[in-house]
């Protein structure tokens, strides 16, 4: 009768918390585990898709993407909006730089008529707050934000630059603006660079780019990717199923030539690209073989204890029967 009591107060507390604060403001974890999952967003990228552990940036998560001017931060933020459409999310961009290009968004895959977009003009003033009140303003708005962002499933992407300390002797320099808090309320962050150029003769095509995961509430940190990035077409998916490929023994490589299950593809990894981007079955084929090795289903779990007990006792119940299917 205790235990029945007091079940039936914890139930009346939980219903007037749910009556003041809303539906879903308080549950067993049970309840909220089943109904969360991981619901991820694709970067565009395979490569860091994989390094991030979960197939992509979180949705309801808060993620950091950071790094010198021109290494690749807003391509990647720019392909996690388009793949978003694509799954039939909505998309917005507040754009404080007012650098949007819709061009180079469009060629990304980004759909220009459903995406969001506001461009501030935070004004002079803006130039008289000192580092450390921003900081404060940012915690106090990162904790408003992060509960909404989480009920509402919403991936919610800040790309940041770097800048440097003035006086560190001992260990990097750098660091991003914004105070501690941005750090600490993200569940992901990723440090994004460039680090060769892609040429085709004299030109200069693309940048090869290394994205490293240095936080990760979800999976494993410190996993690192490195994919093209091509002027005016954004990340290469075709370079990234060649170097995975290889990587994983799924594509062959002999010389310079590139073959899959026994047909070349092409001479010169340039040449196996093009060959992926006219067979769109074959790259999704090597991306669906590399996703199998790099993630295996899970193995059957053990059956519980009382079921192994019982199959245990079925053969001195059954022997007879089994003798006479052996005989």
């Amino acid at each position: 009768m205790a235990n029945d009591d007091r079940r039936k107060l914890l139930d009346n507390a939980l219903a007037q918390i749910e009556r003041e604060y809303g539906k879903g403001s308080i549950m067993r974890f049970g309840e909220f585990n089943a109904a969360q999952g991981v619901e991820t967003i694709s970067s565009g990228s395979i490569s860091l898709d994989l390094a991030l552990g979960i197939g992509g940036f979180p949705k309801g998560r808060i993620i950091e993407i950071f790094g010198p001017e021109s290494s690749g931060k807003t391509t990647l933020a720019l392909h996690i909006m388009a793949e978003a459409q694509k799954a039939g999310g909505v998309a917005a961009m507040i754009d404080a730089e007012h650098a949007m290009d819709p061009k180079y968004a469009k060629a990304i895959g980004v759909n220009l008529d459903e995406l969001l977009i506001s461009q501030p003009d935070t004004g002079e003033q803006a130039l008289d707050i000192c580092e450390t009140l921003e900081a404060r303003l940012m915690s106090q708005a990162m904790r408003k934000l992060t509960a909404a962002i989480s009920k509402s499933r919403t991936c919610v992407v800040f790309i940041n630059q770097i800048r440097e300390k003035i006086g560190v002797m001992f260990g990097s320099p750098e660091t991003t603006p914004g105070g501690r808090a941005l750090k600490f309320y993200c569940s992901v962050r990723v440090d994004v660079r460039r680090i060769s150029s892609i040429k085709e003769g004299a030109d200069n095509t693309g940048n090869r780019v290394r994205a490293r995961v240095v936080k990760n509430k979800l999976a494993p940190p410190f996993r690192e990717a490195e994919f093209d990035l091509m002027f005016g077409h954004g990340i290469s998916y075709e370079g990234d199923l060649v170097d995975l490929g290889v990587e994983h023994k799924v594509v062959e490589k002999s010389g310079a030539w590139f073959s899959y299950n026994g047909e070349r593809m092409g001479q010169g990894r340039e040449n196996a690209k093009l060959f992926l981007r006219d067979h769109p079955e074959v790259a999704r084929e090597i991306h669906d073989r590399i996703v199998a090795i790099v993630n295996p289903p899970e193995p059957a779990r053990d059956a519980p204890a009382e079921l192994s007990a019982a199959a245990a006792e079925e053969p001195a119940e059954n022997g007879k029967g089994r003798a006479k299917a052996k005989s």
